[in-house]
């Protein structure tokens, strides 16, 4: 029976001093997300929609995290305001025209706040100041939009489809040129044509100046653009 009373006393004594050290450790690692431990200022911004924002997220500036949501409330029907605790050694950093902006960790991940830099003109951020606020755009919108556009893909697709099936039937200007043979063979006759035009347009023109009456003004032609080549050089 000793035995056994003291081999409880010691495993009741350990599951106590585990117990403890557990409690201990979760308060630790608590207080350090909570910022308990570190000296720290508050900062307000005002929303119209939190986007799923939660008490004790995380809060970014210049993509670290310094400091937590510290509290979540509604001031009306169209007013969320959230209060942020954030580490005092970046308080030199953020400035009175800093904005805060709700973004989320990843594409399905938790919501966090990001506090956006300030210009280098601007005074630092007070204790309790109110940031400018961007209000975050739902990932509703952005799917309803995608399909808005997915939906005039689709229409533009059936009408280039429908374009190609009349083309290939022969229907319309295009489709007849690209059919008809005739057309075709037209089109050719007619360049044919074209240039035994514009080959007897050149034979002309030479005759013309060989002609006596013409004779001369081709030579005045021919010495001034001598004389302009001349000047150029020049």
């Amino acid at each position: 029976m000793d035995n056994n009373s003291q081999n409880f006393k010691i495993r009741l004594g350990l599951f106590v001093v585990g117990g403890l050290a557990l409690f201990v450790i979760s308060i630790f690692i608590i207080g350090k997300q909570k910022n308990l431990f570190n000296p720290v200022f508050k900062l307000t911004s005002n929303f119209y929609n939190v986007s799923g924002l939660q008490v004790g997220n995380n809060i970014r500036f210049s993509g670290i995290n310094i400091g937590t949501i510290d509290n979540i409330s509604i001031i009306n029907d169209s007013t969320v305001k959230v209060d942020m605790l954030i580490k005092q050694e970046v308080k030199p950093f953020i400035k009175s025209d800093s904005e805060a902006a709700i973004g989320s960790e990843g594409l399905i991940g938790d919501k966090l706040l990001i506090i956006t830099q300030g210009s280098s003109e601007a005074n630092i951020a007070t204790e309790g100041q109110q940031l400018t606020s961007k209000e975050p755009v739902e990932t509703d919108e952005i799917m309803a939009s995608l399909q808005v556009t997915a939906g005039n893909v689709e229409i533009i697709s059936q009408e280039l489809a429908e374009i190609m099936v009349k083309i290939n039937g022969g229907e319309g200007t295009l489709g007849r040129l690209i059919q008809d043979t005739t057309i075709a063979q037209n089109l050719n006759q007619t360049i044919v044509n074209l240039k035994r035009s514009s080959k007897g347009l050149d034979e002309n023109m030479e005759a013309a100046k060989h002609n006596f009456l013409f004779r001369g003004y081709f030579k005045r032609k021919a010495k001034a653009a001598e004389q302009k080549a001349s000047d150029e050089k020049k």
